[in-house]
C-alpha cells in the first residue's frame, strides 16, 4: 500500500489521515467514480490500537455501502446489540438495546449477512484491525495508501491549500485536500479553524486492554452488551473486542483528577477496585500495563471546509463518549462528505447549497449528541439541578426557555433529526428517549399528542426550501419547508403523513391514508410499524409547531405512553461482565 514517489502527480483528492474517516471518504468517492485518483496519507503504520471501539448502527449500513461488510463480519467482532448501565436513580443495572433480544438468536451464526436484525444492530470492534481491514480495502477499490508518511507543513495562500509537504520533503499537491487526522487536525490547525467548547462536561479518560485465554470459546457466537458502570467520580467502560481481549476505560470529570492528585494508572486501578463485578471479571486476565490518557472535551469547530478543503471526523467536533457515537460521527458523516464531492465534481447542484448543507450539517449532530449527553450528566448526578442545567444547554443551543420548558424541549422535542424524516439520536428513537426521561428523573414522560384526534398542518410563517437525501452516489434534492431553525421534509413515512394531513385531520382518516399508500409503494411495511412511525413523527412535528393537537369528542383518541420497562429499554437480567 505504499508508493514513495507522491510528488510524481497530480492528484484529485488528498485525505490526510487512514483512520475510519479518512478510509471510508476515499472508499465511497471511489466507490461511485473510479476515475478519481485519490491519495491518503497515514502518519503512522497500521495495524495500531486506537481508542473508541463501541459502534451505533448506522455503521453497518456504511460498511455494507462501501462493500466492507462482509470484511468487518469475518473477522468476527462481537455483534454489540446495545449496552447495559448502572446510571440514574438506581443502581441495578438496565438495558438500552438496538433491537427486541428476541429477534437475537441465542447462538448466531458467523459470518452473518446483512439482513434482518443485523441491519439494525452493530459491532464492537478492535481498532487495530478493524481500522487496518477499511484502510487495505480503501486501496483495493483504487486508492493510493501511503503509511508513515507525517505531513509536515500545509502550504496555502489565504483560504485556499496550494500543497503538502511531508516530512521527507515532498510535496504533494491536489485540486481538493481533506484533513481526516483526527486530534492533530493537520489541516483544521493551519487553515486557523476556530473550536468551540459549548458544553459543562469536560472529561478525561484512561484505559488499558486486558487479555485472558480461558475467556476463548466464552460467549464466542452470543450478542454482546457494552458495560458502562457509574461511580461517585465518573464511569468506566468494558468492551469486549474478541475472543480474549477487552477494552477498560475510565472517564471522570478533568477537575476532579487535577484535585485528586493522583497519576493516571492510580485512579484507574481505583475505579477498578469499586467495582467487585468488574473485578471478579477480570480475574486471571492481564493488562497490557499502558494506562493511556485523552481529553474527552467535546468541541465543535465554527466550519468544516474552505475554498478547496473540507474536515471529517473528530477534527471537525467531538461529543462525550458516553453515548459511543464517535465512530458513528465519523464514519456517517464521511459517507456525507464523500457524496458532497462527487456532487461537486459532477457540477449539476449548487456549490454553495452543497458545502453549506454538509457544514450545517455535520456541526449540527455534534451539538445535539453534546446536548444529549449532558441531559445524561445530568441525571446522574453530575450536576445540581437537571432543569437548571437543561436551561443552561437550551441557552447554548440560541434558546431562551425557562427551566421547565427546558427540561421538555430537550426530552420531547430538542433533538433534531439526523436525516430528513426520521427522529432520534444516539441509537434511540423519540420513544426511547422519553423512557430514558421517565427512568433518569422518576417522572412519567408524557406526550403532547396523547389524548388528541384531530391534527392540522401548520405551515404558517415556513419557507419552501430544500434538502438533500443520499442515494447511490447521488444527493436528491427534496422539496422541505423551514421555520425557526427547524426543518420539515417530505421524505419517506413523514412525506406520506404530509400528504395525508393537506387532506384529513382526523388521525383515523390520517392513518388510514398513510397506510393505503405505503401498502402500495415498491417498500411495504406492517400497520404496526407505520402507526409507530406515524405517533413519533406527529409528536416531533406537534413539538416543533408543524402540527397543531385538539381533540373532537365522541371520536377516538390516540393513547400514547411510555412504559418504563419495555422491550428496548428494561432492567438488565443477572448475567457476566464482559
Amino acid at each position: 500500500m505504499d508508493h514513495p514517489r507522491l510528488d510524481a502527480q497530480e492528484w484529485d483528492i488528498v485525505i490526510v489521515g487512514g483512520g475510519p474517516g479518512g478510509s471510508t471518504t476515499g472508499s465511497m468517492l471511489r466507490l461511485y467514480d473510479p476515475t478519481l485518483k485519490i491519495l491518503i496519507l497515514e502518519r503512522e503504520r497500521f495495524p495500531r490500537d486506537h481508542i473508541g471501539e463501541s459502534q451505533l448502527p448506522p455503521i453497518s449500513f456504511v460498511l455494507h455501502e462501501i462493500g466492507a461488510w462482509d470484511k468487518i463480519e469475518a473477522a468476527g467482532f462481537p455483534v454489540k446489540i446495545g449496552a447495559t448501565y448502572t446510571w440514574g436513580r438506581t443502581t441495578d443495572p438496565w438495558i438500552f438495546g438496538f433491537v427486541p433480544e428476541a429477534e437475537v438468536p441465542k447462538a448466531i451464526e458467523r459470518p452473518g449477512k446483512f439482513e434482518g436484525w443485523r441491519q439494525r444492530v452493530a459491532f464492537q470492534v478492535d481498532r487495530a484491525i478493524y481500522d487496518d481491514i477499511l484502510l487495505r480495502h480503501a486501496a483495493e477499490l483504487g486508492c493510493v495508501v501511503a503509511q508513515e508518511r507525517a505531513v509536515r507543513q500545509v502550504l496555502r495562500t489565504g483560504d485556499r491549500i496550494d500543497g503538502l509537504e511531508l516530512a521527507d520533503g515532498a510535496v504533494v499537491r491536489a485540486r481538493r485536500y481533506i484533513d481526516a487526522s483526527g486530534a492533530a487536525a493537520v489541516i483544521r490547525r493551519a487553515m486557523d479553524v476556530n473550536v468551540e467548547v459549548p458544553t459543562l462536561l469536560k472529561n478525561v479518560a484512561f484505559w488499558d486492554y486486558w487479555t485472558n485465554p480461558d475467556w476463548i470459546g466464552v460467549m464466542d457466537n452470543k450478542a454482546r452488551q457494552v458495560h458502562i458502570r457509574s461511580l461517585p467520580f465518573g464511569w468506566t467502560w468494558n468492551i469486549r473486542l474478541g475472543p480474549d481481549r477487552v477494552s477498560i476505560g475510565l472517564v471522570c470529570n478533568a477537575e476532579y483528577y487535577r484535585a485528586s492528585g493522583k497519576k493516571p494508572a492510580e485512579l484507574y486501578e481505583e475505579a477498578l477496585d469499586a467495582q467487585p463485578e468488574l473485578r471478579a471479571f477480570l480475574a486471571g486476565a492481564a493488562p497490557r500495563g499502558e494506562v493511556e490518557a485523552t481529553t474527552d472535551w467535546s468541541f465543535v469547530v465554527d466550519r468544516t471546509y474552505g475554498e478547496n478543503w473540507f474536515l471529517v471526523g473528530e477534527c471537525s467536533g467531538f461529543a462525550d463518549p458516553i453515548l459511543a457515537a464517535g465512530l458513528t460521527l465519523t464514519q456517517t458523516g464521511a459517507r456525507e462528505l464523500a457524496y458532497t464531492i462527487l456532487e461537486l465534481e459532477r457540477g449539476e447542484l449548487d456549490r454553495d447549497w452543497l458545502v453549506t448543507r454538509y457544514d450545517e450539517l455535520q456541526r449540527r449532530r455534534v451539538r445535539q449528541h453534546m446536548r444529549f449527553a449532558e441531559f445524561w450528566y445530568s441525571a446522574n448526578g453530575i450536576f445540581d439541578d437537571i432543569r437548571e442545567n437543561c436551561a443552561r444547554i437550551a441557552s447554548d443551543a440560541g434558546l431562551r426557555l425557562t427551566p421547565e420548558e427546558a427540561f421538555r424541549w430537550l426530552s420531547q422535542g430538542g433533538l433534531a433529526d439526523d436525516i430528513p424524516g426520521q427522529a432520534g439520536i444516539g441509537g434511540l428513537d423519540v420513544a426511547g428517549v422519553k423512557q430514558i426521561m421517565s427512568r433518569f428523573t422518576g417522572r412519567s414522560a408524557k406526550w403532547t399528542i396523547d389524548g388528541k384526534n384531530v391534527f392540522r398542518l401548520n405551515l404558517a410563517g415556513a419557507e419552501k426550501s430544500t434538502v438533500g437525501l443520499l442515494h447511490k452516489g447521488r444527493i436528491v434534492p427534496v422539496d422541505c419547508w423551514k421555520r425557526g431553525g427547524r426543518t420539515l421534509a417530505k421524505v419517506g413515512i413523514q412525506a406520506h403523513l404530509i400528504e395525508a394531513m393537506l387532506h384529513a385531520s382526523d388521525i383515523s382518516e390520517i392513518v388510514a391514508r398513510v397506510n393505503a399508500t405505503v401498502a402500495a409503494s415498491p417498500n411495504p411495511q406492517p400497520s404496526h410499524l407505520i402507526f409507530s412511525h406515524i405517533t413519533q413523527l406527529l409528536e416531533v412535528m406537534a413539538n416543533d409547531h408543524w402540527v397543531t393537537c385538539d381533540v373532537k369528542r365522541k371520536r377516538a383518541v390516540l393513547n400514547v405512553s411510555t412504559p418504563e420497562e419495555g422491550q428496548i429499554i428494561y432492567t438488565a437480567p443477572d448475567r457476566e461482565a464482559g
